[in-house]
């Protein structure tokens, strides 16, 4: 888990906790509280009930402990191994009053995740023997894009930036507004210079002549193809001839991925990766 996900996970984590239990006056699990005595101890297992790759294992145990430091946390898999029907992910003892309030809280987050790094490894796997590297984007649900970044590189991905605060990349609005690649690289390295700021410079460009205006503006650590067809994006890449590193996005689904990457661009960005996923299934039961 990188060190720079963990604020942002323990403020989803705590925003999850108040989402489901409340704060202030008349806040708890009163269904649990009503039914269960608070020293009543017991023990929970995850079970898997569909094939996939698990994620957020690690998670679930900073969220049951964040409830509940009592709680004990037995790992039986690891994040990013392949999972069958039937297989026990965990278990975890202690109050039943606290597994309980935790229940619904890791399940949303694990079969949201298992499912992104599902999706990423079945792109991963198209990508298989070639250099190119499969990136998320920021595509993500608000508040939750922390654990699609780590689903996405349980899956076997890598990570593209967090936000707008840790790279610079240019876009079509950018440029447009700034008027043009030229006004816009000049603005960034002003910026950069001003603020005492050394971030990595992304551009967009949307044509082959854009990519040359780029390097005549005093280039990029990187140049993305948008919405380039797999022959412009061959003949970018030879322009771009290894002075910076490459990358395709916009529209490119798994039927034709491999094609993109045959091309010998660096990386392919791929949206669908976090925002057309569909969960696995698993469940937090009694033992």
């Amino acid at each position: 888990m990188k060190p720079e996900y963990l604020p942002f996970l323990d403020t989803l984590i705590d925003a999850a906790i108040a989402e489901d239990i409340g704060s202030g006056p008349g806040a708890g699990d009163h269904t649990s509280l009503s039914t269960i005595p608070a020293d009543k101890r017991g023990r929970m297992r995850l079970l898997c009930k569909q094939e996939g790759v698990i994620a957020g294992i690690e998670v679930a145990q900073r969220v049951f402990l964040r409830l509940d430091p009592t709680i004990t946390f037995e790992q039986c898999l690891k994040d990013g191994d392949r999972v069958k029907i039937g297989d026990v992910a965990f278990y975890v003892e202690g109050r039943l009053v606290s597994l309980l309030q935790s229940e619904r809280i890791v399940l949303n987050i694990m079969q949201r995740m298992s499912g992104v790094a599902t999706q990423t490894a079945v792109y991963v796997e198209r990508l298989k023997g070639l250099h190119t590297r499969l990136l998320d984007t920021r595509k993500t649900t608000p508040g939750m894009r922390v654990l699609d970044k780590m689903a996405v590189e349980i899956g076997g991905g890598v990570n593209h930036r967090i936000g707008l605060f840790d790279m610079i990349l240019l876009k079509d609005n950018h440029i447009d507004f700034a008027g043009g690649i030229a006004k816009a690289l000049d603005g960034v390295h002003k910026y950069l210079k001003e603020n005492n700021l050394q971030l990595p410079i992304e551009v967009e460009v949307r044509s082959l002549e854009d990519i040359d205006e780029v390097f005549s503006a005093g280039g990029a650590d990187r140049i993305m193809f948008d919405n380039f067809s797999v022959e412009e994006t061959r003949e970018a890449v030879r322009r771009v001839a290894g002075r910076c590193e490459t990358e395709s996005s916009g529209g490119i689904a798994l039927d034709t991925l491999r094609a993109y990457a045959e091309t010998g661009v660096d990386f392919i960005s791929v949206g669908a990766l976090t925002h057309q996923i569909k969960s696995l299934d698993m469940s937090l039961k009694a033992v």
